[in-house]
């Protein structure tokens, strides 16, 4: 069934001094913990600092950590000394950049997840009928975390790839999956998250949005044109298990310049939904 419509004015949080990423959350969630006697700060700070590489495509440094994450530069070169220890990271250049190692552990993950096995050879398919590049994606915290994906070229300036995060608000996986929420917990989500401009067309004005997120609801599409970056769109809907469920989000991405609005619609989509109904199919 389809989650209840928020009330339409949802408290808005104070704009924090720069966007929200997922070592913000992690450390909230360690602030959360604090007096959990169970809980390993340490651990949790370690995993904080991990996160940070999964922004930067290149080496980091010990002060961008410490700036990015709020933890002392001694409490992230201990950290770091000790990944190295153990062969998770290594120094490159003026910082440190992930090791090899590191893909057991999200390896493990695909390898664990029935959705994301399942979802790999759509995905193919899809892409090898339409020749654009498809993706996966599930909410993780406030982010959309691309699980699997299948790629033509590149559309993005940033390469896309599974374990890739984006914004929820201006993406049109994110926009699917936040419009299947329940009522509680997307108000906590837009009290989190301002609605910052990406570009010039990103919807920032929250009355437009929650207006677009009953139309996500209700039509079971998303169409997002030029929000994130310019000259980049892409269509999602989402994905449901057998109880009805969504359990994820499948998209098409393309570019502006090559391939209309309507045509998305009126070819892209009716392929997306086929893909999406085949996919949660297989969902156990």
């Amino acid at each position: 069934m389809s989650a209840a419509p928020p009330s339409r004015r949802p408290k808005r949080a104070p704009a924090p001094p720069q966007d929200r990423g997922l070592s913000h959350e992690l450390m909230q969630q360690i602030q959360d913990n604090q007096g959990d006697p169970d809980f390993m700060t340490s651990l949790g700070r370690g995993l904080v600092v991990l996160s940070v590489f999964s922004q930067h495509p290149r080496e980091v440094t010990m002060s961008q950590i410490s700036t990015e994450t709020g933890i002392s530069r001694a409490a992230v070169r201990r950290v770091l000394y000790t990944l190295e220890k153990l062969g998770y990271v290594g120094e490159q250049g003026r910082g440190f950049v992930l090791l090899p190692r590191v893909l057991g552990i999200g390896g493990a993950y695909v390898a664990s997840s029935s959705m994301t096995a399942a979802a790999q050879p759509v995905l193919d398919a899809l892409r090898d009928d339409l020749h654009e590049s498809c993706s996966l994606g599930v909410l993780d915290g406030d982010d959309v975390l691309y699980v699997a994906r299948a790629e033509t070229v590149r559309i993005m300036s940033i390469g896309l790839r599974a374990g890739s995060r984006l914004p929820a608000y201006c993406t049109s996986m994110g926009r699917v999956l936040l419009a299947a929420l329940p009522r509680d917990t997307l108000e906590s989500y837009l009290e989190r998250n301002p609605l910052r401009p990406r570009t010039e067309r990103t919807v920032t004005r929250m009355e437009d949005f929650l207006e677009m997120l009953d139309r996500v609801r209700r039509d079971g599409v998303s169409l997002v044109d030029q929000e994130l970056e310019i000259g980049l769109r892409s269509i999602a809907v989402p994905v449901h298990a057998r109880n009805g469920t969504v359990v994820g989000a499948l998209n098409i991405g393309t570019q502006a310049g090559r391939i209309s609005l309507g045509v998305m619609q009126s070819q892209l989509l009716p392929r997306l939904r086929e893909a999406a109904q085949r996919l949660g199919n297989l969902l156990h």
